[in-house]
C-alpha cells in the first residue's frame, strides 16, 4: 500500500534530529540529481577557505541578531549603507 506524503512525514517525526538531518539531505539532493562537475569538490574548497579566514581571525563573525537588523532593519539591501 502506498503512504502518502503526510504519512512519511509523520513517520519521519518520530526518528531523532540527527536522522531526520541526514534523511532531509538525502531528500534535497534527489531534487537535483545532476549538479555539475566539480560542484561538490568546489563547495568543500570554498568551506575550507572560510574555515582558514575563521581561524586565522582574517573575518571575524557577527550575531545573527545583528545581522538580522541590517537585512530587515534598515530596509535597504545587505552590503549598502
Amino acid at each position: 500500500m502506498k503512504r502518502s506524503a503526510r504519512e512519511l512525514y509523520e513517520e519521519a517525526m518520530r526518528l531523532d534530529l540527527e536522522e531526520r538531518a541526514a534523511l532531509a539531505g538525502l531528500l534535497i539532493e534527489s531534487l537535483d540529481p545532476e549538479s555539475e562537475e566539480g560542484a561538490e569538490q568546489a563547495w568543500v574548497a570554498e568551506i575550507e577557505r572560510r574555515m582558514e579566514e575563521l581561524d586565522s581571525g582574517a573575518v571575524q563573525t557577527i550575531p545573527w541578531e545583528e545581522l538580522r537588523a541590517r537585512l530587515y532593519g534598515s530596509g535597504r539591501a545587505p552590503g549598502r549603507r
